[in-house]
């Protein structure tokens, strides 16, 4: 089995939360593995939600870019504190400003009704016009930090 097919949940795999462009090593360890794992949860309910008020019964959630390999992160450059580089990051795709805050709603009502906390919940939106949600997730010392983010 390669790792493009291993699941980290009912609709995600190792393969989509590892995926760059960049032609350098991105495969996490066990402990990031986890990571996604548990972000990969809050993607779930996020996909369930979304298509529950939405969508058409099966849309999906689109990753840009999950889990990143120092040399990953390095070479798009990342932050050198990025939640990527520990698997506890992702970065969704969105259709534009208005999605992207139905999700951000989305989120920070579960995180509310569930009691669990997650680190950062940034809506960015680049000079081209692109606009996505990054969302993190740590196992501990989450901040709840929200913010619109102008790349």
């Amino acid at each position: 089995m390669n790792n493009s097919s291993i699941k980290l949940s009912e609709h995600f795999t190792l393969g989509e939360m590892c995926k760059t462009s960049v032609k350098y090593k991105n495969v996490p360890n066990e402990v990031q593995v986890e990571n996604l794992k548990r972000l990969c949860s809050w993607l779930e309910m996020l996909r369930s939600e979304w298509n529950r008020r939405y969508g058409e019964g099966n849309d999906p959630i689109i990753i840009n870019s999950g889990f990143r390999s120092e040399a990953v992160n390095n070479v798009i450059g990342g932050v050198a504190t990025s939640n990527h580089l520990t698997g506890c990051a992702v970065d969704i795709r969105t259709n534009g400003m208005e999605q992207a805050i139905e999700y951000a709603a989305i989120l920070i009502n579960y995180a509310k009704e569930s009691a669990q906390d997650y680190d950062e919940l940034l809506i960015e939106k680049n000079r081209y016009g692109a606009v996505w949600v990054h969302f993190a997730v740590r196992p501990k010392d989450n901040r709840r930090k929200v913010a619109f983010i102008q790349a």
